[in-house]
């Protein structure tokens, strides 16, 4: 079983204190994100200084595209992103459109969606799922339980490289021991930490502890 990825989100509103918190930890993590907030407020400049910094880095793009998928894919994709985010109620010709253009795609898993429409997605050549505990269900009490293990577990079994995000902590790790986790990600969870290069360290030290190196 390989060791599950590292990713840090760039969920800032501004560009300057995505560079400051990225710089603590871009060296550790595995892939780094810029995520949907900062896109939003920051546009292409956001990933064109991400991969600036770190070239030789997995970047993701979380554009959570639910439409146009060619031309967004292909939009990040020139800015230098590797990979994109396609919301799950996307339609299959969007995902297409977008795999076309990219590395690859990755199916962000919010509100209904079925193990049936997980099949056409892998049919259509998407292999990338990330299941959320979204912010909003997390500010309302929600936590990860054996109902989100079991999710998560279908879908590896289904043939997804599956990666969780959402109120992720060290802690939260060991509740995925024996499970072939493709990428764990968090974002205040090491940016808003104290020191963030320990907690990203922490985290880190902890998957190699559960899964090796």
């Amino acid at each position: 079983m390989a060791r599950p990825n590292l990713q840090v989100a760039l969920d800032h509103s501004d560009l300057p204190s995505a560079i400051k918190d990225v710089k603590n930890v871009g060296d550790i993590v595995d892939i780094i994100e810029v995520g949907t907030i900062l896109l939003l407020q920051a546009g292409d400049q956001a990933v064109k200084c991400i991969r600036a910094m770190y070239p030789d880095k997995k970047i993701v793009a979380d554009t959570k595209c639910a439409d146009a998928g060619g031309t967004v894919a292909e939009n990040v994709q020139k800015v230098g992103a590797d990979w994109t985010t396609v919301i799950c109620c996307a339609t299959i010709p969007t995902m297409k459109a977008a795999a076309e253009k990219i590395e690859e795609v990755q199916v962000e898993l919010y509100g209904d969606w079925t193990y049936e429409q997980a099949q056409l997605w892998l049919d259509a050549g998407i292999s990338q799922a990330i299941y959320h505990q979204s912010r909003d269900a997390l500010l309302a009490g929600e936590t990860w339980g054996e109902k989100d293990l079991t999710k998560v577990q279908i879908l590896i079994d289904m043939g997804f490289r599956v990666s969780v995000t959402g109120g992720l902590d060290v802690e939260t790790l060991k509740l995925f021991k024996g499970m072939s986790i493709y990428t764990f990600i968090t974002g205040r969870g090491i940016t808003a930490a104290k020191n963030p290069t320990q907690a990203a360290t922490d985290f880190l030290d902890e998957i190699k502890r559960i899964w090796g190196d």
